[in-house]
């Protein structure tokens, strides 16, 4: 199969283009309060870029598993397992040669709608089963762009997949998201490591930086972080790279540039959410160059909804095992507005 794009729209001046390389979002169009154009997803210059590129996962489906998976192992019906480690001692997003580097079949494309399928077969990167991933944009009149995920196997295994788009909301090529006002329905977050793999523990976000329960603005904290000399989960990570234990299906959190008046709000039934903030994009002579932009750290953030990470590790985690009998159904939406 060849590398295509696909282009959604809807009736209100919105246009998001895709690929079936990684399913990636490459770009994500629409009026700011002024009706102004705006990308707001930062993206690489070619379709074809996503799979010959070392890039940050740029708006990719991450998979067979997502986030990281604590020494890359895994036991599963008694049976142990040995994947790639591909970021220091660890699994991150599926491996070097997960479902963002893939090819997807589309199975249905429209206006407004596009469904991709992958079949990834039994020990591909060394998961076992056979698992069918299928993931379906749609784009709507409401201005909410919606992912559907939906994997069915033939015998147990894990999955968990999710969509990995670095937004900006003031368009792609804007500085930085520091004066971004987030909101998260989150009172919990899970703690990491010094290798940012979960301890098991749950630490409550009051009276820490984690906290966006009240909105407030994205960099308020970072920007303390990064001048701190003081050892801390936030200053370690560069920024923000947390999963937000979501209270409930439904709302799971908004975001708003005053730049442009753009807001995002974003729903789920996923457990989880990542929020990360391009803490580890590259800068200097090795910056991502997408869309004529350079894009360095901070320069977007990802709402990562999800399974805890390493949740096979975890027992009292919600369960990332898909079987014969089980499989997963997940959405996200992203609806958007526009503030006067």
């Amino acid at each position: 199969m060849s590398v295509k794009t696909y282009k959604l729209t809807n009736n209100n001046g919105m246009a998001i283009t895709v690929t079936n390389l990684g399913c990636a979002i490459i770009s994500l169009e629409m009026p700011d309060r002024h009706g102004k154009i705006r990308d707001i997803v930062l993206g690489l210059n070619n379709a074809e870029d996503y799979g010959t590129v070392n890039h940050p996962c740029c708006g990719v489906i991450c998979g067979r598993v997502a986030n990281r998976i604590g020494r890359g192992k895994f036991t599963l019906s008694g049976k142990n397992y040995q994947l790639e480690t591909n970021i220091g001692a660890n699994h991150l997003h599926g491996g070097n040669s997960g479902f963002d580097k893939k090819i997807w079949q589309v199975k249905e494309a429209s206006e407004n709608k596009i469904s991709f399928t992958y079949n990834s077969p039994c020990g591909d990167a060394n998961y076992p089963g056979n698992l069918v991933a299928n993931v379906t944009y749609i784009l709507d009149d409401t201005n909410t762009l919606r992912i559907d995920y939906n994997t069915t196997t033939d015998t147990e295994t894990i999955c968990n997949l999710t969509n990995h788009s670095y937004f900006n909301l003031s368009g792609h090529d804007s500085a930085n998201i520091y004066d971004h006002v987030l909101e998260i329905v989150s009172d919990k977050i899970t703690v990491v490591d010094d290798e940012f793999i979960p301890t098991g523990e749950f630490l409550d976000v009051t009276g820490t930086p984690f906290d966006f329960r009240t909105p407030r603005a994205i960099g308020e904290d970072i920007e303390l972080c990064i001048n701190s000399t003081s050892e801390t989960m936030l200053s370690k990570a560069g920024g923000y790279d947390h999963n937000y234990v979501l209270r409930a299906p439904g709302k799971a959190a908004s975001v708003y540039s005053p730049q442009s008046g753009i807001c995002m709000t974003v729903y789920t039934n996923s457990p989880g959410m990542q929020l990360y903030t391009s803490n580890m994009m590259p800068t200097g002579d090795k910056s991502v160059t997408g869309k004529g932009a350079i894009y360095g750290r901070h320069s977007g953030f990802c709402f990562e909804t999800q399974i805890f990470p390493d949740a096979i590790n975890k027992p009292h985690f919600p369960s990332c095992i898909v079987t014969k009998d089980k499989p997963q159904q997940f959405y996200t939406e992203f609806k958007f507005t526009v503030q006067a």
